[in-house]
């Protein structure tokens, strides 16, 4: 009786493991995303970012978002960049509007490392709202929207909602956005 004891807690204890290491997978555009990997190498996986990843190659940031961090990047999918005005991403992305783009693409990086639980934090402590800095130097206001939805409002007044939370990286975190945020231009 002893040996089945310890056989099943053994086998418990065991598939508890089991669950919580498979449940920290995370997915996005249906390529699994590793933690040990940096912000670009996984990005470039995920089949729901490659026109950020082009915008991103365009605007010479690959190097940037390589690089030790750390970085929060609110990444918008592909619908986000089909849902501007027609023609904005191809006007983007010429040459001559690379500083424009780059303005747009660090817009939505944030230094260090910010996770769900530290968003939300951070808008409890502001009183239902906190104000996030961006790279670009621009404001970035995030809101919750329920128990577990944080919504960004941009310097325009457009709302964006983070639809993946907390897909880390080894130099820093991703939430997928369904919007594009914009600074003020």
């Amino acid at each position: 009786m002893k040996t089945f004891k310890v056989t099943l807690a053994t086998f418990v204890l065991g598939t508890i493991m089991a669950t919580s290491a498979s449940a920290q997978e995370v997915w996005v555009g249906g390529e699994k995303m590793y933690p040990k990997k940096n912000i670009i190498d996984n990005a470039v996986n995920s089949k729901d970012h490659t026109t950020l990843v082009a915008a991103v190659k365009a605007a010479e940031l690959v190097s940037t978002l390589q690089g030790a961090g750390p970085f929060t990047v609110f990444a918008p999918v592909n619908d986000a960049f089909e849902n501007l005005p027609a023609g904005t991403v191809e006007t983007l992305l010429k040459p001559e509007n690379k500083a424009t783009l780059a303005k747009v693409l660090t817009y939505h990086v944030v230094s260090g490392k910010m996770d769900f639980d530290a968003i939300k934090m951070a808008i409890e402590k502001g009183k239902g709202k906190a104000v996030l800095t961006t790279v670009s130097g621009g404001k970035l206001t995030a809101m919750m929207n329920g128990s577990h939805n944080i919504v960004l409002m941009d310097e325009t007044g457009a709302v964006a909602n983070i639809t993946t939370y907390d897909v880390y990286q080894s130099n820093g975190v991703i939430h997928v956005l369904d919007k594009i945020v914009m600074p003020k231009m």
